[in-house]
């Protein structure tokens, strides 16, 4: 296999990063096999890795998502990790007990699993009844128009298919009748993320360990949810030294008096989106970490001058024969996480200074979240593509808060 390749540097200011690859660098992209270019970098040089690797689905068919990386991959970041780095990679539903599995195995310590739970995921099913008339060549009786059939945003073009899905149909066929409304899957409202940590340095106690390395605890303060008093209950005990009622931004001179204002509610291994289907059954949602999927902002800041890519094209699924408008976009990664949940998560898990690492790099999410936050980013993905799309949006990135 060939060598990897760097893809581009920025020089920072400050000091340098700790390893064989870069010197006084703020990020550094590699274009190259992840497992090839973490056996080049030195041991114990990365304070944490937070990355997205494959689930093993065959997204939208594509090639890199066919398996979930194994141990290998796992053993080499184990490698480059300082004692008690953690490491925080998503998963899907199906297939993260094979991630769990595979990282554990490696030497990490599976320490807790953070659910993001959303009200945006598609169902991929396939409609059994459609598919048994369609099987038996049986047209099927057309009695309405579909309530759920929407239009493009952007281009008001409705999506169908030769079987026009904006229409209601009913069953033609016995069988077909009998198990119209069966379906082959759930709608998908939740990813998983999975919480790890290397070992603590043998002998060390976890103190210990966070004096001399910087590693090993979750930054709970810079995390906590709600930093102002309209996110709290309007009546609570703090510390058993005083009570505190709040009333929209206001707080009781007792309050005022002691200066004791909460800095927020101690972070949740629950993060939501903040769609109506996700508040209307948790009930007080201020209660944990909220981040919407990426819009069309975030995935495309700092892309101007890349041009427009093939993304596939729209597909709604529900029998699989859908046929839609093909998609164009500067950045045409399909799974790309939103900044501020990348900026919350390197921040949980990541010393002040210190450096990320994602061997799964994509299009440059958790790049873009780490220069946001202050750290220093060493990114690595085999596609060329993703490599430039991750060099603008970390650049635009930089230059946004270095300037």
């Amino acid at each position: 296999m060939t060598s990897p390749k760097r893809c581009l540097m920025i020089e920072r200011k400050g000091t340098a990063m700790n390893t064989p690859h870069a010197t006084g660098k703020m990020w550094e992209l590699f274009n190259g096999d992840c497992l090839h270019v973490m056996r080049n970098m030195a041991a114990e040089s990365v304070d944490s890795i937070v990355t997205d690797p494959p689930y093993g689905l065959s997204f939208m068919g594509k090639d890199w998502d066919r398996g979930v990386p194994g141990s290998p991959f796992w053993v080499e970041a184990l490698r480059v990790a300082k004692p008690g780095a953690h490491l925080l990679a998503f998963g899907g539903t199906r297939m993260f007990h094979r991630l769990a599995c595979a990282i554990e195995d490696a030497g990490w310590e599976i320490r807790d699993c953070v659910m993001w739970v959303h009200g945006m995921g598609f169902p991929k099913s396939h409609n059994i009844g459609k598919a048994i008339d369609r099987e038996r060549g049986a047209e099927r009786m057309v009695i309405g128009d579909n309530p759920n059939n929407r239009k493009n945003r952007k281009s008001g073009i409705v999506f169908q298919t030769n079987r026009d899905k904006s229409k209601i149909t009913t069953p033609s066929t016995v069988d077909a009748a009998r198990w119209e409304g069966w379906g082959t899957a759930l709608k998908p409202a939740w990813e998983p993320v999975l919480v790890c940590r290397k070992p603590i340095a043998a002998g060390m106690t976890v103190a210990v360990n966070v004096v001399r390395y910087g590693t090993g605890a979750v930054n709970v303060e810079a995390c906590r949810i709600g930093s102002t008093v309209e996110t709290w209950p309007s009546s609570r005990s703090y510390g058993g030294k005083t009570s505190c009622n709040f009333t929209s931004s206001k707080i009781t001179h007792r309050a005022q008096a002691t200066g004791f204002v909460p800095s927020g509610r101690w972070p949740a291994n629950l993060i939501h989106d903040g769609s109506e289907e996700v508040i209307d059954p948790l009930g007080s949602a201020a209660r944990f970490f909220y981040c919407a999927k990426a819009d069309a902002t975030d995935r495309n800041e700092g892309c101007d001058s890349l041009p427009l890519r093939d993304a596939g094209s729209r597909t709604g699924d529900i029998d699989g024969s859908l046929r839609a408008e093909p998609l164009q976009r500067r950045n045409n990664h399909p799974t790309v996480k939103p900044n501020d949940l990348m900026r919350w998560l390197c921040r949980l898990v990541t010393p002040p200074g210190g450096t990320v690492l994602d061997p799964f790099m994509g299009s440059g999410s958790t790049g873009k979240a780490a220069i946001a936050e202050g750290f220093r980013f060493v990114g690595i993905d085999l596609s060329t593509g993703f490599c430039d799309i991750a060099a603008a949006r970390i650049g635009s990135a930089h230059n946004l808060f270095n300037a």
